[in-house]
């Protein structure tokens, strides 16, 4: 049995780019599972129904990045 995964979107921070169908690559801070909410980097469907695989961060390793692209 697969167990279903829940979220909430807790802070939309900002939306990254948007596609011809609609889907927005976002930064978002994410509460997954009822968990401590985390940064998250990934597409949305307009409806937020769906979602493409993405990329979760800590406070620690948000903090990182935006040192890094800081740096570039």
């Amino acid at each position: 049995m697969e167990k279903k995964i829940t979220y909430e979107i807790v802070e939309n921070i900002g939306v990254i780019s948007e596609n011809n169908m609609g889907w927005t690559k976002e930064i978002n801070l994410i509460s997954w599972n009822n968990a401590k909410p985390k940064y998250d980097i990934r597409d949305w469907a307009p409806d937020k129904e769906k979602m493409g695989k993405g990329v979760t961060l800590s406070q620690e390793e948000f903090e990182n990045l935006k040192e890094i692209i800081k740096n570039i």
